[in-house]
């Protein structure tokens, strides 16, 4: 049985149709990635699977239970957005307890989960702890973002464009620790990217939606190797396309620029 399963699902605002008959079926344990055009729903379908947006028609399963219909299984999902979106006078370790504060954990257990969270995505406690967000990078500040998300035992995990604004090496390192991190803890995660390359080194499924319908889904290798309508072809031939290109730089006589005659 899926874990995380989208039945049906039709949005409409104002003259919009934003997402129509989406199906989703993400077992437990899976990276699974939204990708896609800007505007074909991909966060419109996520603000649903965190229980901010309702929509029109169709069903959220959570563990084979309707969370439109039990509002409390949407504790089981956690969020981290593209921005940063840290609380600026809170700490770090502030940041990091503000929904088991909520919850209403203890002191004790709460700085013991902030302590464990700290190490598991690779931040050194004494020097981070008690830092501002604005004394942190910007991938100091996600890892942050990413141990927040996780503070309160979560099972299912969205993040949307998680690492989009940040530097090709901390991206790298990033979609690597998280990927880990996923793994060690047995979550389910929903991920948008524009990245196609991320997407299939990430993913363990990729679902491809354009104006509002997911039009292709399969594992990263069926994807890339069947057969698909020119967008979705297009799409997963990105990372090759750039491969090439970057072989044929490397390739080029170090004297020679770009379109310049022999």
């Amino acid at each position: 049985m899926p874990f995380l399963e989208v039945r049906d699902i039709r949005k409409e605002y104002p003259g919009v149709v934003a997402l129509n008959r989406v199906e989703l079926s993400i077992a437990l344990g899976r990276v699974h990635v939204l990708a896609g055009e800007n505007g074909a729903g991909k966060s419109t379908l996520v603000k649903i699977l965190t229980g901010v947006e309702a929509p029109n028609k169709g069903e959220v399963l959570i563990d084979g239970r309707n969370a439109l219909e039990q509002p409390s299984l949407f504790d089981y999902v956690a969020y981290v957005p593209q921005e940063l979106n840290l609380f600026p006078h809170m700490t770090v370790a502030e940041n990091i307890a503000i929904t088991p504060k909520l919850l209403g954990w203890d002191d004790a257990r709460m700085a013991a989960r902030v302590d464990a969270l700290l190490d598991l995505v690779r931040l050194d406690r004494a020097k981070h702890r008690d830092r501002f967000p604005a004394q942190l990078s910007g991938g100091e500040g996600q890892r942050v973002g990413v141990a927040r998300a996780l503070a309160a035992e979560p099972k299912i995990i969205l993040m949307d464009e998680p690492f989009g604004a940040l530097d090709p090496l901390t991206r790298d390192a990033l979609g690597e620790d998280y990927r880990r991190l996923h793994d060690e803890l047995g979550l389910t995660s929903v991920m948008i990217t524009h990245d196609m390359l991320e997407a299939l080194l990430l993913a363990d499924r990729i679902a491809v939606i354009r104006n509002g319908r997911i039009v292709a889904e399969g594992t990263p290798h069926a994807l890339m190797n069947g057969e698909q309508d020119d967008y979705v072809r297009d799409l997963m031939a990105t990372p090759r396309r750039q491969a090439e290109r970057l072989r044929a730089l490397s390739d080029r006589a170090p004297d020679r620029a770009p379109g310049r005659a022999p």
